[in-house]
């Protein structure tokens, strides 16, 4: 039976790969920090692996102990999905998506511990808010049933080959992981990138903010200039990482991974209202410069208070940024990835959820 560790096990998209990998007959390995929770990780088959990505020598003593039961060259593939999406300081952002990464990575060759394939985690945001200016003229009706057409598209979509332009520590961060793993040959360390765009689905908690907040009869957009969005359910981001273990074609490379849709900056909170029930909305566009403003200052609150507070610096370049669209034709030619879950039943899903949790 072939071994798989999960780094991030505990958290959204990690706790479903481990759940899929089991499904598919691997041993399954959650790696995570000793204080993180096993809620998300209750099945008896499910094997756990303490480690420090912070610390690589008390790493290295970590995974030389785990050898014992391992066997002498440990798992067969590791799926790096531990990462922080929300820190207080921009060097808490390098210091577990950059140094973390790395930290595992060297650890993993000098414990001879090399996997049959490195398949990494990262992110549609190290790109940045590139290929903003349209490229032609709003089409009449544009946008108007929620998904737009490639025809109606007036936003290039962003190509593997663009230069990334981060504007987020945490976007900065994960490409400083990427250029790291660049530097390595990947003939002696098999590894694969997907970049996901925004990823959705049942115990993820950001998506669900919007729905409580449209739950609660408010709905939030920022900017009047048109966006074109797009998402991805957690289970096609799933379905991506185990394609990319054995894809021949895939190694050394990077893929964006999205459901090959384009949406409007409403249609999301449209379904998020609608499978709530249809509540009525009172619906809020701020003008960017106004967002910009509180979250500057809910990011100086922040950093007084060592809380976090939803809105902040990041979280302005996130929500302003007008377009999002990816190529996945790549990961489609390379790896056979085929998106399997619509929007609508993806939110769905994730309502159904929410609510039998008891978050709504």
């Amino acid at each position: 039976m072939e071994k798989v560790l999960v780094t991030g096990a505990s958290g959204f998209i990690g706790s479903f790969i481990v759940s899929e990998g089991l499904e598919k007959g691997f041993e399954m390995w959650a790696g995570m920090r000793g204080s993180s929770s096993k809620g998300y990780l209750t099945d008896e088959r499910i094997k756990f692996a303490q480690l420090n990505l912070g610390n690589k020598q008390e790493l290295k003593t970590q995974l030389a102990s785990l050898k014992q039961e391992l066997g002498p060259h440990g798992w067969d593939y590791v799926v790096h999905a531990a990462g922080a999406t929300k820190c207080l300081k921009t060097e808490d952002f390098y210091r577990t998506n950059t140094h973390g990464t790395a930290n595992l990575i060297e650890a993993l060759i000098e414990e001879d511990m090399v996997p049959k394939r490195f398949v990494f985690i990262s992110s549609l945001s190290i790109f940045g808010a590139i290929r903003e200016t349209p490229i032609k003229k709003t089409p009449a009706n544009y946008g108007k049933a929620g998904e737009i057409s490639e025809e109606e598209s007036i936003y290039a979509p962003i190509l593997l080959s663009d230069t990334p332009m981060p504007n987020t520590a945490y976007g900065m961060s994960k490409l400083s992981a990427e250029h790291y793993l660049h530097k390595l040959d990947p003939e002696v360390f098999p590894y694969v990138i997907l970049r996901p765009t925004g990823v959705y689905g049942p115990r993820e908690k950001d998506y669900f903010v919007m729905a409580k907040s449209i739950a609660g009869h408010t709905d939030f957009a920022v900017g009047y200039q048109p966006q074109e969005i797009t998402f991805i359910y957690v289970l096609d981001v799933v379905q991506a990482v185990f394609k990319s273990m054995t894809a021949p074609k895939a190694l050394g490379k990077a893929y964006f991974l999205s459901d090959g849709k384009i949406y409007n900056s409403r249609r999301f909170s449209d379904l998020l209202q609608q499978e709530l029930g249809n509540p009525w909305v009172l619906r809020i566009k701020a003008p960017r410069f106004l967002l910009k403003g509180i979250c500057k200052i809910g990011g100086k609150i922040s950093r007084m208070t060592g809380k976090l507070i939803l809105l902040n610096e990041d979280k302005y370049y996130i929500l302003s940024q007008r377009n999002w669209r990816c190529e996945i034709q790549p990961a489609i030619d390379d790896l056979n990835f085929h998106p399997e879950w619509s929007l609508e039943q993806g939110v769905k899903a994730s309502i159904d959820w929410y609510k039998q949790a008891g978050w709504l």
